[in-house]
């Protein structure tokens, strides 16, 4: 439950975090997850997908309008796209654990029944929306996360993280209670890949980009370096 905030709204999904259980039970609760106000427009809460034991976390921007509308995250063309990036890299899909920086689909519709467009989420969705991918980390504790774009690599590391300066290469990430630093200047990369970070762009950036072959090759590319670190 809540806490009691007056007449002001919980301002956090840490207000929502259940005190025991698994994935199962965050699940439950993020669907009722008040904690910004994405919630209000959007169909309803999409949580993570997988496993518990999966030794790598992809993590995303956030659910888009097919993704709102089925629950889970990663089943429309980006989904699709990404999953075949990943069996090229070689890594298997039922080794992986999908979900998203922010849980509620944001977007812009000009009118009723109009198409709905996907608007990026602020820097206070994305941090209140953070406790929910903190727990699923802290349960699943995966030997490496990939950080698919911008969003999810600031979401995970801070607001200093650029997708195309750290793309493509083992990064150290702080504890799972500390995500939104930098990892401390003396962290270091393990040799197998343990609680290390590998970023890459968004497969929907993928799919906008002028030469999607190359762009489509960058981010094969950048899951073998994580496929790599799994090894």
């Amino acid at each position: 439950m809540p806490t009691s905030t007056g007449r002001d709204a919980p301002s956090s999904a840490a207000d929502y975090l259940p005190s025991r259980g698994g994935l199962p039970a965050l699940r439950r609760a993020a669907a009722d997850c008040r904690g910004c106000a994405l919630f209000e427009g959007a169909t309803q809460t999409v949580f993570g997908s997988g496993t518990r034991t999966a030794r790598i976390v992809l993590v995303g921007e956030q659910p888009g309008d097919q993704e709102d509308r089925s629950g889970e995250p990663f089943v429309g063309p980006a989904g699709r796209l990404l999953r075949k990036a990943l069996a090229e890299a070689g890594i298997e899909e039922d080794d992986a654990y999908f979900t998203n920086a922010v849980k509620h689909f944001k977007f812009a519709q000009s009118a009723p029944g109009k198409r709905r467009i996907h608007k990026p989420p602020s820097l206070h969705e994305m941090t209140a929306c953070r406790p929910w991918l903190a727990a699923e980390l802290k349960v699943i504790d995966p030997h490496l996360v990939v950080a698919l774009g911008a969003t999810a690599g600031k979401a995970l590391l801070g607001g200093s993280f650029r997708v195309n300066e750290q793309r493509g290469r083992l990064l150290p990430v702080p504890s799972w209670e500390e995500l939104g630093h930098s990892a401390p200047a003396d962290a270091s990369v393990t040799s197998d890949g343990a609680h290390c970070l590998v970023a890459t762009v968004h497969p929907s950036a993928v799919l906008r980009a002028t030469d999607r072959q190359g762009a489509y090759g960058g981010l094969v590319s950048d899951l073998r370096m994580a496929a790599g670190a799994l090894e």
